[in-house]
């Protein structure tokens, strides 16, 4: 067994962590890109890390799940001026 794997979720190190099998797919307008972390020690597989991007309306949304990095969602808007952040003026 190898003692330089993970031993809980999220760690704060990563640096024994190799990327490997990554892939691209683009299905109805969303891009789907997987990985898998290996150990650089013993290539097991870590985990396995997928990132999502599309376009809905006039927004770019984001969301990562992996076991290793955490969990995360964004949303960006393609205007130049975001209709979320403008303040009322009243």
């Amino acid at each position: 067994m190898c003692t330089g794997c993970v031993q809980k979720e999220y760690p704060d190190r990563r640096d024994f962590v190799l990327i490997s099998d990554r892939t691209l797919v683009n299905e109805d307008e969303e891009e789907i890109v997987t990985y898998l972390h290996m150990c650089k020690n013993c290539d097991h597989v870590i985990a396995r890390h997928e990132y999502t991007f599309t376009v809905v309306d006039d927004y770019q949304e984001y969301t990562m799940l992996c076991m290793l990095c955490g969990k995360a969602e964004d949303s960006i808007s393609v205007l130049p001026d975001d209709p979320r952040q403008t303040a009322p003026l009243f």
